[in-house]
């Protein structure tokens, strides 16, 4: 089983905001393969059934973003899975609006929902996607900035780049994580 991940605040108050960009990919997934009965457990909203032939579960931790391993531990304890099914799904400021990014593993940045999981699971190695978001002015604070909303010209390109992400998630689990690399990371 592979559990796909994106990550976000909870709460009317967060959607649509930059922070947010995993919850939208993990919505459109939802939407694109008729998984949209999600249901509350393990610190997260879940659904579960198949996508390109294999099972997999869609994950929106309910945790804040700060703490996205908690629920994520949580939900690999219990299925007995390894982190490399693990597929996680994220903003990134140091991408520009619109561009994405898959790695099989690697350092959490400066992304403290990323070291909230890596340090929950204590390894490195599971495969992601970041969404780019953009740098905010330097005058801006970052907090504010990813809890912001898009301007109309950035929501265009990110839009894009969550169905590009969604897409990638596909190939990641019906084909492999360097095959999606090699399609996707342009």
């Amino acid at each position: 089983m592979f559990i796909i991940a994106g990550l976000g605040n909870p709460g009317p108050r967060y959607q649509m905001t930059r922070h947010n960009v995993g919850f939208e990919t993990i919505d459109y997934l939802a939407a694109l393969y008729r998984l949209t009965q999600f249901k509350s457990k393990h610190k997260a909203l879940v659904s579960e059934g198949m996508m390109q032939g294999k099972k997999v579960m869609l994950v929106k931790p309910q945790t804040f973003m700060n703490n996205s391993g908690e629920s994520l531990a949580e939900i690999l304890g219990y299925y007995k899975a390894e982190p490399t099914q693990l597929i996680v799904i994220y903003d990134d400021i140091d991408l520009e609006p619109g561009k994405i990014r898959i790695r099989a593993k690697g350092g959490p940045g400066t992304h403290n929902g990323m070291r909230s999981i890596v340090s929950h699971l204590n390894t490195e190695d599971f495969p992601r996607v970041r969404i780019g978001i953009g740098k905010p002015d330097p005058q801006i604070d970052l907090a504010d900035y990813v809890l912001g909303r898009f301007t109309p010209e950035e929501r265009a390109l990110v839009n894009e780049a969550i169905e590009k992400a969604a897409l990638a998630v596909a190939t990641m689990v019906c084909a492999s994580v360097e095959v999606a690399m090699g399609k996707y990371n342009g």
